[in-house]
């Protein structure tokens, strides 16, 4: 990434460049990426192809000003940090099912940070930390979303415990952007993942979240829920006004053109 494209990514995410690759700057770049770039599925629900690639999340994040799920925002975000001065290493991860089980070890992708001590960011998840977990400690970590914890689990992996209740388990490993591949195809071709079966477009707010899951608004603020459902140009305006997202059609009309032209 050339220093053009890190001012405007920074520019992207309403932060400054930071005077040093320290702790102070990855918790602010963390909570304005949080606070600025949509958990977003648009081109998986249109059909709009995207290669697993680093450069590639980079531009629909800056240029393009999208959002993305985790493989894209956290791969986008590490581009940024690595050209920041900091080290970067990617980790796969699981979610928990309802069950208590953990889904398949690819399924999420989380990024290590090494300064004086390890740190786990995640700005890909939806709904999660606010600033990066540290994660050679089991104790609570009070974090303005709730208290984590990150406590062992098997063959040198990790839990992160979010008030208590398991949210995924982290490889201990190093991984290369290939051995998503599998997962990536399976998410964006799959009926049975999540993120190919309904419009999703969810950002974190200082008080809280505004998401549209389909064409119900759901906003939360200060711990309170509120919902309403939106005709198709009330859509429109919240992708465009609350995501900054420019659409001439949600992706539910787009799909019913398509079936209908074909």
């Amino acid at each position: 990434m050339d220093q053009r494209m890190v001012r405007d990514y920074l520019e992207r995410i309403g932060a400054p460049m930071p005077r040093a690759a320290d702790l102070g700057a990855l918790r602010a770049l963390h909570e304005r990426h949080l606070l600025t770039v949509p958990f977003e599925n648009i081109y998986t629900r249109m059909g709009t192809p995207v290669g697993l690639d680093e450069d590639v999340f980079v531009d629909k994040v800056v240029r393009l000003r999208r959002g993305g799920g985790c493989y894209e925002l956290n791969g986008a975000f590490a581009a940024l940090l690595r050209a920041l001065g900091y080290r970067v290493t990617l980790l796969a991860a699981a979610p928990f099912k309802p069950d208590g089980e953990p889904m398949f070890a690819l399924d999420h992708l989380v990024l290590r940070v090494d300064l004086d001590r390890p740190w786990m960011l995640d700005v890909g998840f939806g709904q999660g930390y606010v600033f990066p977990l540290a994660m050679d400690t089991d104790e609570p970590q009070h974090d303005p979303a709730g208290e984590f914890r990150v406590v062992p689990a098997d063959h040198g992996d990790v839990d992160v415990l979010f008030d208590g209740a398991p949210k995924y388990r982290v490889e201990a490993h190093p991984r290369r952007w290939c051995d998503f591949q599998p997962s990536w195809d399976w998410h964006h071709a799959s009926p049975e993942s999540f993120w190919n079966t309904m419009d999703l477009c969810s950002l974190k707010t200082p008080a809280g979240r505004v998401t549209l899951h389909g064409n119900r608004l759901i906003t939360t603020e200060a711990g309170t829920t509120s919902e309403r459902l939106l005709d198709d140009d009330e859509v429109v305006d919240v992708y465009r006004g609350t995501f900054g997202i420019d659409l001439d059609r949600p992706p539910s009309a787009f799909r019913r053109a398509v079936a209908v032209a074909g």
